[in-house]
Formats: structure tokens, C-alpha cells, sequence
């Protein structure tokens, strides 16, 4: 009864956008980042981010993210994991500079269930924020901050194309959708959807990069301006695995 009645509530979102004019901004990012997996034993874990995200019509720095987390690994399905973010936020619209940067602070809690199919991995991630972004004007920042929570659901599958030792080449896809929440939300309840596919080239057990696109349509502030964004993305995946050095 609870799935059906989100599962309407999604409708009525989707309907009630679809029924209001749009005023839509097409935007192209190139994202890059470095992601690290320090392994500390078969059950926990410390996951740190460096994420760079940069305009590329016109070329202009869009932000920077740094993350760091705890995670435990309860079995082979499930683990949970609790973090930290901070962002630097340059701007949001390549065409309007500024001289200053705006810092938001950011709390993440987790919980990834994962199902293997043979070659083929289904995960399910339900993810909550507490968001702290630094107030700011056209001219500098300015007191306080904006708290709001957001919520995220994400369904994501790789498949492994091709495998020989500790190489390999999969397919990833995943679709992600956002909730803003509190009493600092007015119009903008539905966040964004984000829709991605990549290929990832594992060359050791250690090591791995992945290039994918990703199409991100998010509703603004005022509930009647969207971005439509065409993100490629670079990553590197490194593990760190101190159970074997020990």
C-alpha cells in the first residue's frame, strides 16, 4: 500500500510538470573525479571523493565536491554508510560569473541492498541529505545558510561484458530520482532525475576507470526554470586494500 501510494504521488509530480510551462536551460559539464575505497576489513570501509565540474559552452569552472564516508558492509546484499560533503559552488550558469564561491555543507546517510544475477548486479539505494548552503547575493555572501533535506532513490544494474583474471569490461546504468524536504522548499519539492549508461575497464583488482553520460533534469528554486544537463563523466576507482598489506 506504501509503494502504491508513492508510486501516485510520482504521477501526480510528473503530470502537474508536465502541465506547467517550462523555461529550460541546456547546459554541457564535463565531470571528472577520483574516487578512492580504503578497505579496512571485510566489513568496514572509508570511501573519499574528489569530484571537478567544469562548463564546457563556454569553458567555466561549475564546482567542486569533496566526500568522505564510513561504510559497514552487513552481508553480501547489504551495507550502510554515513559521510560528509563539502561543495564549492562557482556558479550555476556559465554565462554569469562571479568573484566569490558559494560553500555548502553537506550530511549523508545510506543504505545499498545488492542482488547478483550471474553477470548481471541490481542495487537499490536510498540515500537522505541534510543540506546547509551558504547565503549569498549577486555581490558576495552574505549571513547564514539555507538548511533543507533532500531524498534519493537510486536503481542502478551493471553487467559484465567481458572478464579474464582480474580484467574486465561492464556496462553500467542507473536512473536516479530526487526529493527536496522543510520548511525552506516552496516550489521546488522535485529536485532533479538523473539518467546514466558508461562502460568501465577494470585493469587489477585496484584499479578502474569508467566514462559514461549523464542527462540531469532538475527544477530550480522558483518551480518554473529547469536545467537540462549533458554531463560526461571521467572516474577513476581506486582501492586501497589493508586486509591484504596487514
Amino acid at each position: 500500500m506504501k509503494v502504491l501510494k508513492v508510486l501516485l504521488f510520482l504521477i501526480s509530480v510528473c503530470i502537474s510538470n508536465a502541465q506547467t510551462k517550462k523555461n529550460i536551460d541546456h547546459q554541457s559539464i564535463l565531470w571528472t573525479r577520483y574516487y578512492n575505497q580504503l578497505l579496512i576489513n571485510n566489513s568496514w570501509s572509508i570511501h573519499t571523493e574528489f569530484d571537478n565540474r567544469v562548463f564546457l559552452k563556454p569553458i567555466e569552472q561549475n564546482l567542486y565536491v569533496f566526500r568522505i564516508q564510513g561504510r559497514y558492509k552487513f552481508n553480501d546484499h547489504l551495507e550502510a554508510g554515513i559521510g560528509y560533503a563539502y561543495f564549492s559552488v562557482s556558479t550555476q550558469v556559465p554565462e554569469q560569473i562571479f568573484d566569490f564561491e558559494i560553500p555548502e555543507n553537506r550530511g549523508q546517510q545510506d543504505i545499498t541492498w545488492k542482488h547478483e544475477f550471474g553477470k548481471l548486479n541490481l542495487y537499490q539505494r536510498f540515500q537522505l541529505e541534510q543540506r546547509f548552503i551558504h547565503n549569498a547575493n549577486n555581490v558576495g555572501l552574505t549571513d547564514g545558510t539555507t538548511f533543507f533535506w533532500r531524498f534519493r532513490y537510486r536503481l542502478q544494474t551493471d553487467y559484465i561484458i567481458w572478464r579474464k583474471k582480474n580484467h574486465f569490461l561492464k556496462a553500467v546504468i542507473n536512473d536516479e530520482i530526487m526529493f527536496n524536504a522543510g520548511k525552506n522548499i516552496i516550489y521546488n519539492t522535485f529536485d532533479q532525475n538523473r539518467i546514466y549508461g558508461a562502460l568501465q575497464v577494470g585493469f587489477n583488482d585496484n584499479l578502474a576507470i569508467e566514462l559514461g553520460y549523464l542527462n540531469s533534469f532538475q527544477q530550480r528554486v522558483n518551480g518554473l526554470d529547469y536545467f537540462n544537463r549533458n554531463i560526461i563523466r571521467l572516474s577513476i576507482f581506486h582501492k586501497i586494500n589493508l586486509k591484504k598489506t596487514k
